[in-house]
């Protein structure tokens, strides 16, 4: 299997990432949608990386259209809602599929890593994944766990093994 470290993602500007440049950092990858009952999760997330960014935690988002067409808007609208109605600081990634054929090579890692109730699939918007300084998935969690809920397994990441 692919080292999470050996992807990359383009960002929402078009410009790609390489996920080593977040080596030694503890990920939390979410898919994300601007109209989901869900979406309010933004504002945790964003307080979460706020809180915890300087002892190393990066947050990344990836807008998926898959889930009842809830994020279908360009790229462009995607950053300035976030931005907007949010404050959205942590990376944002462009639009992707997070299931089939087309999902993107970061979700088809996280879920052969961390598989779900539904096996490899993502059920719906805001699955999360955290990752360890390491690189290694340490854990899923379902669209209804608020930024709140994982937060201790977040700071028990940043403590733990660099």
């Amino acid at each position: 299997m692919t080292a999470f470290y050996e992807l990359t993602a383009n960002r929402i500007n078009g410009q790609p990432q390489a996920m080593r440049d977040y080596e030694g950092k503890v990920i939390l990858v979410v898919n994300t949608a601007s109209e989901c009952g869900f979406t309010p999760q933004y504002h945790g997330l964003q307080a979460l990386y706020a809180k915890h960014e300087a002892e190393g935690l990066v947050i990344l988002g990836f807008p998926c259209n898959q889930f009842g067409g809830q994020e279908p808007d360009a790229n462009v609208q995607i950053a300035q809602t976030c931005e907007i109605n949010y404050g959205v600081s942590f990376p944002m990634f462009e639009k992707v599929d997070v299931n089939g054929d087309n999902s993107h090579p970061v979700f088809q890692y996280l879920t052969q890593a961390l598989p779900g109730l539904m096996g490899k699939k993502i059920k719906w918007n805001f699955t999360k994944f955290l990752i360890g300084r390491d690189g290694q998935p340490i854990k899923r969690y379902a669209p209804t766990t608020t930024p709140d809920a994982l937060e201790k397994d977040v700071v028990r990441a940043l403590n733990g093994p660099v």
